[in-house]
């Protein structure tokens, strides 16, 4: 077995792939007909997860041949959706691990909280299956490589859900940055300008009928359940979530790095924020800045929480600086160039289908033909990870202290100067005030470590929960 058994004792989740547990689907590199329909379940359907289904459901090469969630009163739903679209219904699995035990599965669409993403989509890989994992790809930052080692090790397709990638629009405006049409990029700027209201605080309860808290919880340490640690809240608490640096940045997160045409880890990253505007039971911070040194440019990414202005028209969005001009990114599909007097020159827009995209990388068994591999992913993953590392070990700070932090890095001192304005504009007292000023970190990006930090390096994974591990060694 290579995933515990939901019907049998569990057995350690890195047991050795068995002649036996080999793919009941297609065998590594075997070729799929043309003719022949791709058989995909998708794990996860509450939210985004109902995107997957409408998606693949649509094309008439693939049939959607499963749902599977632990909570039995979501899947209906989606099994209704399927079965009006194309006439069949699919079968249901509330336990993944009876789902991989099936014999009909080519694919899995992988939808679930953030902390299920890595696991899911390696116990998959390890038996047989083509991936399609939603953005961020990992809770960590090892969980992502080991997802990486395990679709070359198996010879697996696995998709990240960052979909800009399959967008026309930002494709053309990517290449039009790496034509050199603004000159020399020295700073990508992200931006996640998403206003989030309070969660409140709730009291523990009772588990709703239907769910499965046990195997939802999966790798995540025991917990009493919370309705405000559940459905989609479930991202503002760092045992199963990101934050919204995980959740929406990371699409900004990967098109800067995209931008900046690099493929490594940073040299250094420093985060600063916190949690400003209201009181509730979430953890992760509403208001955030993450700077990441590469060198020779910069990437600088700005989460906002409580409502604010855009920049250069951009909220959601990416604006790219070179020496001859600068790139905004507005939505996934649009964005524009202008020259350095901020003159209009060209517009980018268009749109894509990224399941389209993984589908027939999957006809082709060619990971090269991805617009998002898992390795992008896991890049692009990462950085959020980082930010958040350098944050959380951070110490408290009066914004009236004069800070150090930044030496002489104008863009930094720029953004913070903004970041304090945002808050005061929304009502916060910066003298009574303090915010998390992170630690600064030095990383080796071929091993991706931190230098000298033993307590940095610790944040890299997590404290596994039996029998839901993932791996060390794939």
């Amino acid at each position: 077995m290579l995933f515990p058994s939901a019907s049998t004792d569990p057995v350690a989740a890195t047991a050795p792939l068995a002649a036996e547990a080999q793919s009941p689907a297609r065998q590594e590199g075997a070729p799929v007909s043309p003719n022949e329909k791709i058989r995909i379940a998708v794990i996860g359907v509450r939210g985004r997860g109902m995107d997957h289904v409408n998606g693949f459901a649509s094309m008439p090469d693939v049939t959607v041949a499963a749902i599977c969630d632990v909570d039995t009163s979501v899947a209906g739903r989606a099994l209704d959706a399927v079965e009006q679209r194309t006439g069949q219904r699919p079968a249901f699995y509330q336990d993944i691990r009876k789902l991989l035990e099936a014999k009909d599965i080519d694919a899995v669409a992988i939808a679930t909280p953030n902390h299920w993403h890595a696991l899911a989509s390696i116990w998959a890989m390890q038996t047989g299956r083509d991936v399609y994992v939603e953005k961020p790809v990992s809770h960590n930052v090892l969980e992502g490589r080991r997802m990486v080692q395990a679709a070359r090790k198996y010879g697996r397709i696995c998709q990240t859900g960052t979909q800009c990638r399959s967008m026309q629009g930002t494709i053309d405006a990517i290449r039009y940055v790496h034509e050199g049409k603004i000159g020399k990029v020295f700073l990508a700027r992200g931006l996640c300008y998403k206003p989030r209201g309070s969660i409140g605080i709730l009291p523990d309860g009772p588990v709703p009928p239907g769910v499965d808290y046990d195997l939802w919880l999966g790798p995540a340490p025991v917990r009493p359940f919370n309705p405000n640690r559940f459905h989609y809240q479930w991202h503002w608490f760092w045992d199963y979530g990101n934050g919204d640096l995980g959740n929406q940045g990371i699409h900004q997160m990967d098109i800067a790095r995209w931008a900046l045409n690099r493929n490594t880890l940073p040299r250094q990253v420093l985060s600063l924020g916190g949690r400003f505007g209201y009181v509730d039971q979430g953890e992760t911070y509403n208001t955030q800045l993450v700077f990441l040194d590469y060198e020779d440019s910069q990437l600088i990414f700005e989460v906002r929480g409580l409502p604010t202005p855009d920049l250069l028209g951009a909220k959601i969005g990416v604006i790219l600086y070179g020496s001859e001009g600068y790139v905004v990114l507005t939505s996934y599909t649009a964005g524009a160039a202008f020259d350095r007097d901020g003159k209009l020159v060209t517009r980018f827009n268009g749109g894509g289908n990224h399941y389209r995209n993984f589908i027939d990388a999957v006809r082709s068994r060619k990971h090269t033909d991805l617009t998002a591999d898992i390795e992008e992913g896991h890049l692009s993953s990462a950085l959020c990870h980082l930010g958040n590392i350098s944050a959380r070990l951070g110490r408290p700070t009066p914004f009236q202290a004069k800070t150090e932090a930044f030496g002489d890095d104008k863009e930094a001192i720029e953004t913070f100067a903004r970041f304090q304005e945002h808050l005061v504009a929304n009502g916060i007292q910066l003298q009574e005030t303090t915010y998390m000023l992170g630690r600064r970190l030095r990383i080796d990006p071929r091993r991706e470590r931190f230098v000298g930090d033993r307590e940095a390096n610790a944040m890299l994974t997590r404290e596994y929960r039996e029998p839901f591990v993932v791996p060390n060694r794939v």
